[in-house]
C-alpha cells in the first residue's frame, strides 16, 4: 500500500480540523472505521506511474473518501438497505442515531469539495478536479446509479443489462474518478478516455465480486451486512448463478488489462491493485 499511514493521518486531521460537534464526531467514526482506501490506492498507483510524488494526491483523495464514505452511510439507512452493519462495526445511524447519520452524510459530502480546494495545482487543475468530483459522485454518476437501483427492486423481472447500468454508475463511476483525477495532476488528459474504460470494467467487475462474496462469505468474515438476497436484490448471482458469475468476473479483467497496455506510464503498482481486487475474499 503506497503511503498507508500518512494518508490515514491526513484523513484524521481533515475530518477532525475546526468546530467540534456530535456530526463531526459521526463523520469521524465513519470515514475512519477501516475500508480498504481502493479509490486512493488508485491514484496513488498512477501518480507514481507517471512519475509523480503520490502525496500531491492526498487532498483529492481525501474528498473522494469522504463522498464515498457519505454515500455509504445513507446507502445503510432504513429507507434505503437498511443495513445494521459497515465494516465490521455498526453502521452509522445505528452508532448514533439515523437523523445525525443523515448529517455526518451531509456534512461529509460539503467538506469534501473544501478539502479538494487544497490541492496543491494551478487553479484551472483545480477547476477541472472539483469538476469531476460533481460529475462523477453526482447525479448523473454515482447518484444515478443509486436512482436506478432502487427503481430496479421494484421491477418483476429485472435484467442483465439494468444490473450493468447500475453497477457502471453505482460503483464504476467513484472507481474512475480518482484515475482521472490522477491524469488531471499528472497533465497527462490523454490517458482519460483510457482511465475511463478502465474504471468501467473494473467497477463492474468489482460489483461482481461484491455479489459473489455475498453469498460465499460471511458477515464476520465481510464486515458487513449479506443482506443482499435476504431483501431481494438484483445481483450477478441471482440472475446468472455463481459459475457463469465468476466467469463473467474473469472476462472483465481481461477486458481490464487490455485498456492497461494504452496508458502512458509505469502500470505496476495498479496492476497489485487489480490483482488483489481479482483475488480478494472480503
Amino acid at each position: 500500500m503506497i503511503l498507508q499511514n500518512e494518508f490515514e493521518q491526513y484523513l484524521q486531521n481533515r475530518v477532525t480540523e475546526n468546530l467540534k460537534s456530535p456530526t463531526k464526531e459521526a463523520m469521524g467514526y465513519s470515514l475512519m472505521n477501516g475500508g480498504k482506501r481502493i479509490r486512493p490506492q488508485l491514484c496513488f498507483a498512477l501518480l507514481k506511474g507517471y512519475g509523480i510524488n503520490p502525496e500531491i494526491g492526498f487532498p483529492i483523495c481525501c474528498a473522494i473518501e469522504m463522498i464515498h464514505t457519505y454515500s455509504l452511510i445513507h446507502d445503510d439507512l432504513p429507507s434505503m438497505d437498511n443495513d445494521d452493519l459497515r465494516r465490521g462495526k455498526p453502521s452509522c445511524h445505528k452508532a448514533y442515531d439515523e437523523a445525525t447519520a443523515i448529517l455526518a452524510g451531509d456534512g461529509l459530502l460539503t467538506k469534501a469539495f473544501e478539502v479538494a480546494l487544497d490541492s496543491n495545482t494551478t487553479s484551472d487543475i483545480k477547476v477541472k478536479l472539483i469538476k469531476a468530483l460533481a460529475s462523477y459522485s453526482g447525479i448523473d454518476g454515482m447518484i444515478y446509479g443509486q436512482d436506478r437501483d432502487l427503481k430496479t427492486e421494484k421491477e418483476k423481472n429485472p435484467t442483465l443489462d439494468q444490473l450493468i447500468e447500475i453497477d457502471e454508475y453505482k460503483t464504476a463511476k467513484l472507481l474512475t474518478l480518482p484515475m482521472v483525477c490522477a491524469a488531471l495532476l499528472s497533465h497527462q488528459e490523454q490517458d482519460i478516455p483510457y482511465l475511463e474504460k478502465i474504471g468501467y470494467y473494473s467497477g463492474i467487475q468489482f460489483q461482481m465480486q461484491d455479489d459473489i462474496l455475498d453469498i460465499t462469505q460471511s458477515a464476520d468474515v465481510l464486515g458487513k451486512s449479506t443482506s443482499d438476497k435476504d431483501n431481494g436484490k438484483l445481483t450477478i448471482v441471482s440472475l446468472l448463478g455463481l459459475e457463469k458469475s465468476k466467469n463473467m468476473v474473469k472476462e472483465y479483467d481481461g477486458y481490464l488489462r487490455e485498456a492497461l497496455t494504452h496508458l502512458h506510464c509505469d502500470t505496476v503498482e495498479i496492476e497489485k491493485i487489480f490483482d488483489f481486487l481479482l483475488n480478494r475474499t472480503y
